[in-house]
């Protein structure tokens, strides 16, 4: 058991932070949850967020506006078209537009300020490399060299005063398996939001590549996904 150490948690709204969420608390660790209006076009799962953090007892959550539509080059926080109907193979097969330039190294980057702030050495985040969109910050490499990057740019490393950990609990699981692992943790993940294009009314479109990924992953469960589709 963590012993009620604080750690930093990515907490997106998403099943996956929803889920990795679950498991800091479960381990023991005193969660403090970190989300980012960053212009996103699924802005509900900023809503979700606040839930999630809600339901799994954080210490805090920090909402850090980053507005990253000041440089576009994403189908999330530009006007490019979100794809639809992509077959595995397809999601496979490169980078996609929904990819959005270095996001996850600009979040961990202010996780490791925050986390500085607070005495903490732990960061979690719900990256996964199995069912994904092929990002390239979603890899385990990408985390082993963030890690490497937090002590070495950080007064606590340099210092010899404790070693950040970039924990990626999630990142060889299929959804699948992400699922259950939530479930049986307590989840709920009527409170997510994974769409990428929802309507008006942050009902999901069911067409996107992480819509596909969520509903392939909770028929793989074997569970009914209780979000909300078009």
């Amino acid at each position: 058991m963590a012993g009620e150490r604080p750690a930093v948690v990515l907490l997106s709204g998403g099943l996956d932070s929803a889920t990795v969420l679950a498991m800091v608390r479960d381990e023991g660790f005193r969660p403090f949850a970190l989300s980012f209006d960053y212009g996103q076009r699924h802005r509900f799962e900023l809503d979700a967020a606040r839930a999630v953090a809600v339901a799994g007892g954080v210490q805090r959550h920090v909402v850090v506006p980053l507005d990253l539509r000041a440089f576009g080059g994403s189908a999330l926080t530009d006007d490019i078209e979100v794809p639809k109907d992509r077959t595995g193979e397809e999601m496979e097969s490169g980078i996609p537009v929904t990819y959005v330039p270095a996001r996850n190294t600009i979040f961990l980057a202010v996780a490791l300020g925050w986390a500085e702030t607070l005495g903490a050495t732990d960061l979690f985040v719900g990256v996964n490399a199995v069912d994904y969109s092929g990002y390239p910050d979603c890899r385990p490499e990408f985390i082993a060299a963030f890690t490497d990057l937090a002590n070495l740019a950080t007064q606590v490393g340099v210092e010899g005063r404790g070693r950040f950990e970039v924990h990626a609990p999630l990142v060889a699981m299929t959804k699948a398996e992400i699922i259950t692992t939530g479930l049986a943790l307590g989840v709920d993940y009527g409170l997510t939001h994974s769409c990428y294009d929802p309507d008006e009314q942050g009902r999901s479109c069911g067409r996107c590549d992480s819509c596909h990924l969520r509903l392939k992953g909770f028929t793989e469960a074997g569970v009914e996904d209780p979000a909300a589709y078009q």
